[in-house]
């Protein structure tokens, strides 16, 4: 199934600049690269002038897992998703929770991983008979190239496609990358430039934020929203209403939004995990501002977990974990009771 050495590939958005340097068009760092060097994410190198990827099939992690497990849960619930991971990132979060993939240099160490080709990914997703692929661990953006193939393909053979990312993504990467996904899953780690150049060393998110937004309106994605609630950096009472509010005017009130629980790491070991009620507030918040659908993240069985009818409160979908444990929701995931239609892409599989 795999190989040891991945083949170097063409970046697919590049321009051409004085003395054999390069521009990188994939994500709004837009990195300027001279020849033989390589950009933030270590994942391009200019090669004689030219932009190659390094980590085109590089794998550095695949699994079976549900869906609710990235977390969609209005997306398939109760599917199973095959899905994979490179190396490489093109943010610099300081509590990263996938630091030894995502913050290695693919440029510099070549004995990472093993190659995997489109086409034996899709093969490998027929053999554990999954409903769909996913791409996620370290940021799927850079692995653009690959991502596209195997997403094609994925459509050909009748799989679903997400994509996991933190959403530092170019307007005309995604415009590439959008028609041939289903699902974009988005990191919205807070509202405030000075949280951003914090934790994830950039200075402007604004392009997160467009890049969601034209998933949804311009590209019809199916979107949902994770924020992961740090004490004293984003757990404020401005940031919940800025996000949520933002979220419904720019996504629509119909888009979850999850609002996880932070575990300590890294540089942010020294904090404690986040306590049940901020999120429990954060929630609150997110439902005061107008949102239909807000879920509690890394608390186990914790009831807002559940899917529930925004017009009148009906359990629809009961879940434990990444488990769904029962879905009176009726065809055209209707509610029973006002039968009300529940915006939720494809069955409830249990």
């Amino acid at each position: 199934m795999v190989e040891k050495e991945a083949p170097k590939r063409e970046t697919i958005l590049f321009e051409t600049l004085d003395r054999g340097a390069v521009r990188c068009g994939i994500c709004p760092h837009r990195c300027e690269i001279a020849t033989g060097a390589s950009g933030i994410c270590s994942t391009r190198k200019n090669i004689g002038g030219k932009l190659y990827s390094v980590i085109y099939g590089l794998i550095s992690s695949v699994a079976i897992d549900p869906i609710e497990k990235k977390p969609l849960f209005h997306f398939h619930p109760g599917s199973r998703c095959l899905s994979l991971g490179s190396y490489g990132c093109n943010l610099q979060c300081i509590h990263c929770q996938n630091w030894s993939i995502a913050h290695v240099r693919p440029s510099i160490d070549t004995r990472l991983g093993e190659f995997l080709s489109p086409l034996q990914s899709i093969r490998l997703a027929q053999e554990e008979h999954v409903d769909g692929l996913c791409w996620t661990y370290n940021e799927p953006t850079i692995w653009l190239e690959y991502m596209i193939e195997g997403a094609q393909l994925a459509r050909q053979g009748g799989f679903y496609t997400a994509v996991v990312t933190n959403g530092y993504i170019t307007p005309e990467a995604l415009a590439l990358l959008a028609p041939n996904i289903d699902a974009y899953r988005v990191d919205l780690k807070g509202w405030n430039p000075s949280f951003w150049r914090k934790i994830a060393n950039i200075s402007d998110p604004k392009p997160i934020f467009e890049a969601a937004r034209l998933a949804r309106k311009s590209w019809n994605l199916h979107v949902e929203v994770v924020t992961n609630v740090i004490p004293t950096y984003n757990d404020d009472d401005a940031t919940f209403h800025q996000l949520a509010g933002w979220i419904r005017e720019s996504l629509g009130p119909e888009t979850p939004w999850h609002v996880t629980r932070f575990i300590p790491y890294l540089a942010l070991s020294h904090l404690p995990a986040t306590p049940l009620s901020t999120l429990e507030h954060a929630r609150q918040i997110g439902l005061e501002e107008g949102l239909w659908y807000v879920y509690l993240g890394n608390v186990p069985t914790h009831p807002a977990e559940n899917t529930l009818c925004p017009r009148c409160g009906s359990l629809l979908i009961e879940r434990s974990g990444y488990r769904i444990l029962r879905h009176p929701l009726q065809q055209c995931n209707q509610c029973p009771r006002c039968h009300l239609a529940i915006p939720i892409v494809g069955a409830v599989q249990s």
